[in-house]
């Protein structure tokens, strides 16, 4: 018998294991990334202060989160928002997930509209 893999779990370990090298900080925080089967969230992050300060999901698009097209709209919402807030730079955190797919979408989309990682 052996036993079944988790895949959030492994994720989450993943995830631990990338923050020790990703920090945010007030000059350059971190744009981190989630992504539910319905949904994708991303949030800029000052890790510092502990303080969100920009925050986009699809649940407040009229689109479906769970597709690229999705995830590209929370990119660009996230940068006009973090913008706004004159934060040009950020480092981007994955999540533990692959670079594939709507992680990349929202990624691209986020330098698209501005922002630098």
């Amino acid at each position: 018998m052996f036993k079944p893999v988790i895949r959030n779990k492994q994720r989450k370990i993943r995830h631990r294991r990338m923050r020790f090298y990703i920090k945010g900080t007030p000059e350059r925080p971190r744009l981190n990334v989630f992504r539910s089967n319905k949904q994708i969230y991303a949030q800029v992050i000052d890790d510092v202060n502990q303080v969100t300060l920009a925050q986009a999901s699809s649940r407040e698009l009229e689109k479906n989160g769970a597709n690229i097209e999705g995830a590209k709209s929370v990119g660009k919402l996230v940068a006009e928002r973090a913008i706004e807030k004159d934060i040009k730079t950020v480092v981007y955190d994955r999540g533990g997930y692959l670079y594939h797919g709507r992680v990349k979408a929202l990624a691209e989309a986020a330098r698209e509209a501005g922002l630098k990682f």
